[in-house]
């Protein structure tokens, strides 16, 4: 991808508005200047081939930038999924404090509950944290209704 002044707006509209999984970037360029390199930084390239392009070099550039590519999907990957795994954790928390706080019962027995409950329903812990958050809001707002009326 060629990359110069006139190419600024539609590069950079180019990549920022897709939410699909970027593809590999490689910059073009003509001549090296502050501007030039803010917007190869801008548009995520993982690799810089100046022009005229050569035959040295280019095959590594492409290389190196595809690996780059990989390794980076490999972290959003996993950095997703980690997001996920600490949200989960976070409802089987709250869920827990909530059945703490309105059972009367240890940390330990509440976590316990939970992973029955999942268990017997064929849910996931997260799934059965979330019911439970869910039906303690549903309770809260019933006994709040008569109050408004």
């Amino acid at each position: 991808m060629a990359v110069d002044h006139d190419s600024r707006q539609p590069l950079q509209r180019l990549f920022k508005g897709s939410d699909r999984k970027p593809p590999t970037i490689i910059a073009i360029v003509g001549y090296e200047n502050p501007s030039i390199l803010q917007l190869v930084l801008e548009i995520g390239a993982h690799a810089v081939i100046e022009r005229p392009v050569r035959p040295f070099g280019l095959l590594t550039q492409l290389v190196v930038a595809r690996s780059l590519w990989v390794q980076q999907q490999t972290v959003a990957g996993r950095v997703q999924k980690l997001e996920r795994k600490l949200a989960g954790i976070q409802k089987i928390q709250r869920a827990r404090v909530l059945l703490m706080s309105t059972q009367g019962i240890t940390e330990e027995d509440a976590y316990q509950t939970i992973r029955r409950q999942a268990m017997s329903k064929r849910l996931s812990m997260e799934d059965m944290a979330a019911a439970i958050i869910n039906a303690h809001d549903l309770l809260l707002s019933r006994r709040r209704e008569p109050e408004l009326q």
